[in-house]
This record gives structure tokens, C-alpha cells and sequence, in this order.
């Protein structure tokens, strides 16, 4: 059974967060794709659910919390910030494909079976019934550093 080559934890050391940069002048970058003929409340929950497991493979994403005037923190939001594009489905397994295979790229995906089971067991089991050439997919994360990434969504626009 093939076990994930995803390199753990990969993004900023502490030296290397850098809260007054602009996002264009960061070394890294993240994208999230989604399969821009999904339904709004479908979309929605792939770019979460994809954005969720990147924070588990990546480091130094999230600033510090916030605290406004009156005392209330807000939780760190992604300092990077986060491009959400749209694509159709054989680019998502094309950018899906080529970013697994890119060195020093996270990647998280949601197959379409996770939008199609509402057991965690079903999915699994679904997964592992499914060779990897006949999955697809209805999102992507990809983080890595810039020149890889925009390399892997050129051409791809902001999702409408």
C-alpha cells in the first residue's frame, strides 16, 4: 500500500514570518482550485475542507491573533493570504497530478466521494475502492514556493 510523499510540515520558520510583507513579495504561495461547476454551498465546503488539511502540512501560515479595541481576539487568519481559483475537472486532476510530484509542495484534495458519503468510514472505504487514475476531484490546495505554484494554476481565474 503506497503511503503519502507529502513532505510534513513544510512553509516559515519562525525567522522567516513576515507580517508587514506584501503577499506578492512572500517566497511561498498558496492556491486553492475549485471545480467551478459545483454549487455555491458545495464549493464552499471543498475550499474549507481543503484548506483545513493544509494547516496540517504546513507551518507558519497563520498570524498571530488579533485583539480590536474593546479586548476580543480574532483568531490568526493565513498572513500569506490564499487565492481561491476556479478550474473544470480534468485541470483539477492535471494540477492535482503535477503538484504531487513537485518538491516542496503541500497538497491536500478533496476526491468527489467526500461530497458523496456522510460517514467518514463510507469515504475511507469508498477511497480505497477507487484506483487513483479514477478519482476526481472537486478541490485542490496546493502550497509551495511562488514560481512552483503559479507554474501549476497558470491561466487559472479567481473563482466567480
Amino acid at each position: 500500500m503506497e503511503t503519502s510523499t507529502q513532505e510534513p510540515r513544510i512553509g516559515f520558520a519562525p525567522d522567516g514570518i513576515d507580517l508587514s510583507a506584501a503577499t506578492r513579495d512572500v517566497p511561498h504561495k498558496w492556491v486553492v482550485v475549485i471545480d467551478r461547476d459545483l454549487p455555491a454551498g458545495r464549493a464552499a465546503n471543498a475550499a474549507v475542507s481543503v484548506a483545513s488539511a493544509t494547516m496540517a502540512l504546513t507551518r507558519g501560515v497563520l498570524g498571530q491573533d488579533a485583539v480590536d479595541a474593546d479586548g476580543f481576539v480574532h483568531p490568526g487568519l493565513p498572513w500569506i493570504g490564499c487565492t481561491v481559483l476556479g478550474a473544470d475537472a480534468s485541470q483539477l486532476a492535471d494540477i492535482r497530478a503535477r503538484a504531487a510530484v513537485s518538491p516542496g509542495v503541500a497538497l491536500a484534495d478533496m476526491p468527489t466521494q467526500a461530497q458523496h458519503t456522510r460517514v467518514y468510514d463510507d469515504y475511507l472505504f469508498a477511497i480505497s475502492s477507487t484506483r487513483a487514475s479514477d478519482l476526481s476531484y472537486y478541490a485542490v490546495s496546493v502550497f509551495g514556493p511562488r514560481k512552483v505554484v503559479d507554474k501549476l494554476v497558470k491561466g487559472l481565474t479567481l473563482l466567480a
